[in-house]
């Protein structure tokens, strides 16, 4: 270690607060140098967050329309409350009623195993099983590439922030399909219904739940593809990318935060609002000696 004044060099094992060849205290001759130097570090790192900042507000409250887009998203989910269909199923020890839905899914668990999901090791071991199942089969299908599809969107609309644009892209992209494999899915279960005849051990009956959620997804689509067209650009501080550039290049070494000025950037109206806060703190200082 050498001394930051005369550059003398001082021992590891020398604990003394001040220097052996100039007597500077080291601590306090270096307090002013790291203050300014925390000074420039938390104007670069505080435009990086205000940016950040900035990119959510866009995300989700930034114009009526991704207010909109964020309660629509919401609805998509909700949608798979609609069921997507019914299945009743009679079989040795087995009479019980199926809906193709979140509510559906969920009364299929319950019971203690008395649910129709955790019946299920009995039931694929009955004669009925492979003609019971096969009205279901396409709308159970639609519905869980519908829960996956949502699970995405949201995923999408939380992590937007990060990248504004292509978020939105990817939104309407999966909404699109979604709402494609919805009308197709729905389309395929009412002509399955209507050339399956009914049998005493099974009996089908389909809703409109696909239809519902294929509306939504083609909301999101619309939302999405009106905010790609007007732009979604949040709002930065002025100076601000400019000082996550700067802060970025620091990082990598490739400029030294020490030869930066201070302010690092400083816009006329930062710079009247600094000597603003300077006079008052100048003002307060005298008033205080004074008394």
């Amino acid at each position: 270690m050498k001394c930051p004044k005369c550059g003398g060099e001082i021992p590891f094992y020398d604990l003394k607060p001040n220097c052996k060849h100039c007597g500077v205290n080291i601590m306090y001759f270096t307090q002013e140098a790291n203050l300014i130097r925390d000074a420039k570090r938390t104007e670069l790192e505080g435009a990086a967050a205000r940016m950040v900042i900035a990119r959510v507000k866009a995300e989700f409250i930034g114009s009526k329309l991704a207010i909109f887009r964020m309660i629509v998203s919401v609805l998509a989910v909700a949608a798979l409350l609609l069921p997507f269909g019914s299945a009743h199923y009679t079989a040795p020890f087995l009479d019980k009623t199926f809906s193709i839905g979140i509510i559906g899914v969920i009364q299929g668990f319950n019971g203690g195993g008395d649910g129709l999901i955790m019946s299920l090791p009995a039931f694929l071991n009955s004669a009925v099983f492979s003609a019971a199942t096969k009205a279901a089969l396409v709308p159970t299908l639609v519905f869980v590439l519908t829960a996956l599809i949502d699970v995405a969107i949201v995923v999408a609309l939380i992590l937007g922030f990060l990248n504004l644009t292509k978020g939105a892209k990817f939104m309407k992209n999966i909404a699109l399909v979604g709402a494609a494999i919805c009308v197709i899915g729905q389309i395929v279960t009412v002509i399955t219904a209507s050339g399956a005849a009914e049998t005493k051990a099974a009996s089908a009956s389909f809703g409109f739940g696909a239809l519902a959620a294929a509306a939504m997804f083609m909301v999101v689509f619309f939302a999405n593809r009106i905010m790609l067209k007007k732009g979604i650009e949040p709002t930065y501080k002025e100076n601000d990318v400019k000082r996550r550039e700067l802060l970025l290049k620091v990082r990598a070494g490739d400029v030294d935060l020490d030869s930066l000025p201070l302010p690092v950037f400083e816009s006329e109206e930062e710079h009247e609002e600094r000597m603003k806060h300077l006079e008052e703190a100048l003002r307060a200082e005298e008033e205080g000696k004074e008394l």
